[in-house]
């Protein structure tokens, strides 16, 4: 195992799945700190700064949403949710707590690391952002100091909300965001059930962006949670 590799904290507690997590990335040339319970992994989160966090909901002393939650209150770091609990509010509760992505048990080992350098890109991409306002994905290419919006050498012309809506997608790029998220960041609190909202003006997005609108390369819907941009 290389001394060098992203380092990945695992909190879980089920002694089959840390042996494939610790043999998967083990191999792919990923560092680990492992945790059992929650408390465990806030304290190894503090200690050990790891660059991405996989975290089990059905921890023995604290559910995973409410550690997530605490995560969240001090460190950006991504947080991949792991867990056999399949149905929509679990994963809208975990990615409303702040969890960037959710892997529903069982799933591949490929999977898995996609989805682990997508995180590890989004975080690079936010770095690079904070000094260099351009987003730039394939022929897509956002400006954000001058607020313009390209797709190959012509530039797009966007509504407000419309753009309000790509750069919200853009600020949390290759994770799901939910549509209450969205809602609460475009339009406001008060419109966190009016998902009808973002159909539409996704629709419109789609139709300026995308090279097919009926099959959307960027602007990618999670159904019956929110939207990702997709950024792999």
């Amino acid at each position: 195992m290389t001394t060098e590799g992203p380092l990945v904290l695992v909190v879980e507690d089920e002694p089959q799945m840390s042996r494939f997590l610790r043999a998967s990335l083990g191999t792919h040339g990923y560092r680990l700190v492992e945790a059992t319970t929650a408390n465990e992994g806030l304290a190894q989160a503090t200690a050990s700064r790891p660059d991405v966090v996989l975290l089990d909901l059905g921890l023995p002393d604290l559910d995973g949403i409410e550690v997530t939650r605490r995560m969240r209150a001090w460190t950006r770091t991504p947080i991949i949710v792991l867990s056999a609990r399949g149905q929509e509010e679990d994963k809208i509760s975990a990615l409303d707590a702040g969890a960037d992505d959710y892997l529903t048990k069982p799933f591949s080992v490929g999977e898995l690391l996609a989805r682990i350098r997508v995180a590890l890109r989004h975080t690079a991409e936010a770095a690079s952002a904070e000094e260099e306002p351009v987003f730039s994905l394939d022929e897509l290419r956002v400006d954000l100091g001058a607020r313009q919006v390209f797709v190959g050498p012509s530039e797009v012309h966007l509504t407000p909300t419309e753009y309000s809506l790509l750069t919200t997608l853009i600020e949390h790029a290759g994770k799901v965001v939910t549509h209450r998220q969205l809602l609460k960041e475009v339009w406001g609190p008060s419109y966190v059930e009016h998902t009808q909202y973002l159909r539409v003006f996704m629709g419109q997005l789609r139709q300026k962006l995308e090279p097919e609108p009926a099959k959307p390369r960027y602007l990618v819907n999670e159904p019956g949670v929110g939207y990702r941009l997709r950024v792999r």
